[in-house]
């Protein structure tokens, strides 16, 4: 922070003395541009510390480090703005003022390998300096040439045919350049080649040329990952990502992943960040695309931490593809929110989301405390670890959309309805914010359709998506099936977080203890606060099906009970970081790995 304090008081100095609106100008753009410096090599710091609490074996501090840096860019963004407008207020006031930036400000930026995420970092600036009012400023990266990096520093590449030769896979463990030695290389090194080799065997038509592995290591939690792709001679890709776990004695190599199921839900934006110590966005996001097609590039940046990049380029992909289809926003399929108003369109890949002015005759939480604390809801749910089981939300300012983009009759809802978020201004719909969401499936939709098996399968994973909720100290007051979604894996995920508190926060208690027939209420009745019921979940989820309900109580019988929820909450009140999993069994290297506790 010292070095924020010094930037303003060197360039407010400076701005005092200058004497024409083009130095003015000038010395702004470079104080942006210097802010911003001072931000990513902190942003780089604490990904490196990442890695360090994973040699140390220190999940706690690597939950700290992940948190600070996810609220870094916004922290940085605030306060360079509100010396701004202390310092110079006629920049506020005089848009041609703040044009003369945005002229001096790319030449003073076109240098750098991260001159696009610098330009969205002072449009984010502008952004803040007008938060509150109806002005909206573009997302865009600007137009500067991008340097690129050379191959050899985003990933190391080995040629190799089928079978795979430990010898390759000892060089391909070693590209996370950990400072802890592995506890038994040569042994790590056979399983990895003999998992390799056994999964392609059968497949006569999997020509393997090469092996690239990127540079560095992927961290998260307890975790770490060793990130690659196989190539082959037919241009298809495969990708290998080798889970790492530091234990008594030394690193050891825990699972391989190499299908893209179970590589799409490890990277899932659902989680929390990875921490990358490869500074090569562009090329780490572009990598990942090759491994994960089906997520979108927006998407890729995210995985790793680049929330605005990934920000911008999901706008981007959102009015490209309005633009090119022709398609409009209309009403989300599937049963309207109480609270949040949902709509998209078929060509995207998105849900939009605004919340209502006041909540539809549905709503069941008692008095309704404003689309204002129910945006911070959904703000707090992007600062937390995810656990793998929430949808990530991308909230964007100030946004300015296309009016020929929208359904009349959405338009004339959504400024009826949620006059807290849109406004219409000539041609254009503005939003003062929006949320943007990955499309899924509602559960209670899936459901009515999906074959027995799946549909089994799903009402598992909801069990595992509700643990993961109460791990990340989450709890969904709703259960109703509409507040979750499906994938095409058949992950299925919390996304409506209106009805979202801290699990801390609850009050857990039973009528399994009454008599029947006892006359009076309960004695937590009266207690004030926020109460559950565990026995009344399975009713709450508002599934008629009777074999799917039988499903649940048989796989998540416990999430029934008060003593889960309770120890539960001892574990996050005593500091315990609670683990999860995040790849099947089936990709442990040895059947011991998968009683030895969490992944991450």
């Amino acid at each position: 922070m010292r070095a924020t304090a010094t930037l303003t008081e060197r360039f407010a100095t400076q701005l005092s003395a200058a004497a024409a609106d083009n130095e003015r100008a000038r010395l702004v753009a470079a104080w942006i541009l210097d802010s911003f410096a001072c931000f990513y090599a902190e942003f780089q710091r604490l990904t490196w510390l990442a890695k360090a609490a994973f040699e140390k074996r220190d999940p706690a501090a690597a939950v700290t480090h992940a948190r600070a840096r996810l609220g870094l860019y916004d922290a940085t963004v605030d306060a360079l703005a509100d010396e701004l407008r202390l310092t110079y207020p006629t920049l506020i006031e005089d848009e041609p003022l703040w044009v003369g930036v945005g002229d001096a400000y790319p030449e003073q930026a076109q240098e750098r390998y991260d001159g696009d995420l610098a330009i969205a970092f002072m449009h984010s600036v502008w952004r803040r300096v007008h938060h509150g009012e109806w002005r909206p400023v573009d997302y865009t990266l600007g137009d500067l040439p991008r340097p690129k990096a050379r191959r050899e520093e985003v990933f190391t590449a080995v040629d190799c045919r089928w079978p795979v030769d430990p010898h390759v896979v000892s060089a391909l463990l070693k590209v996370g350049d950990l400072t802890v030695p592995y506890r038994d290389i040569d042994a790590d090194v056979a399983l990895v080649a003999q998992r390799l080799n056994e999964s392609f065997a059968s497949d006569p038509t999997l020509e393997l040329q090469r092996i690239e592995m990127i540079r560095g290591c992927f961290f998260r939690n307890r975790g770490a990952y060793l990130v690659g792709r196989m190539m082959f001679s037919d241009g298809r890709v495969k990708p290998l990502v080798v889970a790492l776990k530091n234990g008594d004695g030394g690193v050891i190599a825990r699972a391989v992943l190499v299908t893209i199921p179970h590589v799409h839900n490890l990277f899932n934006t659902t989680q929390a960040a990875f921490h990358v110590t490869n500074p090569h966005y562009h090329e780490i996001a572009e990598f990942l695309l090759s491994i994960m097609p089906r997520r979108p590039l927006g998407l890729q940046y995210s995985i790793f931490g680049y929330h605005h990049f990934s920000k911008v380029a999901i706008m981007s992909e959102i009015t490209r593809q309005l633009a090119q289809s022709g398609e409009v926003l209309q009403t989300a399929p599937g049963s309207p929110g109480t609270v949040a108003m949902a709509f998209n369109a078929p060509c995207l890949a998105y849900m939009l989301k605004v919340i209502r002015d006041h909540p539809t005759d549905g709503y069941k939480w008692g008095t309704f405390p404003g689309a204002a604390a129910v945006l911070e809801k959904y703000r707090r749910i992007h600062e937390i670890n995810r656990t793998g089981s929430m949808l990530d939300n991308t909230i964007f300012q100030n946004l300015k959309l296309d009016r020929v983009w929208f359904d009349p009759r959405l338009l004339e809802e959504l400024v009826t309805a949620a006059g807290n978020a849109v406004r219409l201004q000539g041609d254009a719909v503005i939003f003062r914010y929006l949320i943007v969401q990955r499309t899924l499936m509602p559960l209670n939709v899936y459901l009515t359709s999906a074959a027995r098996d799946k549909a089994l399968r799903v009402i598992s994973n909801l069990g595992h998506c509700i643990r993961n909720n109460a791990a990340a100290n989450l709890f969904n007051r709703d259960f109703d099936a509409r507040n979750y979604g499906v994938t095409r894996y058949l992950k299925v995920f919390l996304y409506d977080y209106d009805a979202v508190e801290a699990l801390t926060d609850m009050k857990v208690r039973t009528n399994a203890d009454r008599v029947e027939g006892e006359e009076g209420p309960p004695d937590w009745y009266f207690e004030q606060g926020l109460v559950f019921l565990p026995e009344e979940m399975e009713s709450g989820l508002r599934i008629a099906d009777r074999e799917l309900r039988r499903a649940f109580r048989a796989g998540h019988g416990e999430l029934l009970t008060v003593r889960y929820w309770e120890d539960m909450q001892e574990a996050h009140r005593t500091g315990h970081v609670p683990g999860i999993r995040t790849y099947p069994e089936s990709c442990y290297l040895r059947a011991e790995y998968v009683t030895e506790g969490a992944d991450e």
